[in-house]
């Protein structure tokens, strides 16, 4: 499954809406997806969501959709 995460880069700062980034990845839940994140980057994350469908469709047209994957 694919997820996308909303973040704000640092957990030091109060989140402002303008600095929200997003980040896909592949994970067999939202629970395993937010622990993925979580463990391998500094981010404050606001929502992990899953898409398919034509949301995913959607997405994958946009030039920012690229998966990211941990080691």
């Amino acid at each position: 499954m694919i997820f996308k995460v909303n973040y704000q880069e640092t957990k030091l700062r109060n989140p402002k809406r303008e600095d929200t980034q997003a980040l896909y990845l592949e994970a067999g839940s939202a629970v395993e997806a937010r622990e993925l994140v979580e463990q391998n980057t500094p981010y404050n994350i606001e929502l992990v969501q899953k898409i398919d469908g034509k949301y995913l469709e959607y997405e994958q047209n946009s030039p920012d959709f690229k998966l990211v994957e941990f080691n």
